[in-house]
């Protein structure tokens, strides 16, 4: 996936402003417009939202002492859930590829300390998932 390097064309952007909008509202229907990533944003969205209780127990599973998900910030949890979606599932794209794009995207929503929090679960995770 390429993309104009310093400009938030990123897919990801889209990905996070679409499941920040799902939990604020689940019962509306989510619309994809026309865009060249337009199936990747679905397919991650759609994914990460069906799959969301086994996003949770993995989180729990292999990081239920480093983080609390019912204490942690709204935007941080969806970020972490949708790379940990792909990580999970999306195996065409490296580890480093997945995690770099989540912490760039992060910087448009989150603060530094937390953009470092989320780099540290990130990785810990996808070595214990990918292995």
């Amino acid at each position: 996936m390429k993309y104009l390097k310093g400009s938030n064309k990123t897919p990801r952007i889209k990905i996070i402003q679409k499941l920040y909008s799902h939990s604020l509202n689940p019962e509306i229907e989510l619309t994809y417009h026309k865009s060249q990533f337009k199936k990747f944003i679905k397919d991650v969205t759609t994914g990460t939202i069906e799959r969301n209780e086994l996003i949770e127990e993995t989180i729990e599973k292999h990081l239920g002492t480093d983080i609390k998900l019912d204490r942690t910030d709204k935007l941080l949890k969806i970020i972490l859930f949708a790379a940990i979606y792909e990580i999970m599932f999306k195996h065409n794209n490296s580890i480093n590829l997945i995690i770099g794009e989540y912490l760039k995207t992060s910087e448009f929503f989150l603060e530094k300390a937390q953009i470092k929090y989320l780099n540290a679960i990130l990785d810990k995770i996808s070595k214990l998932i990918r292995n």
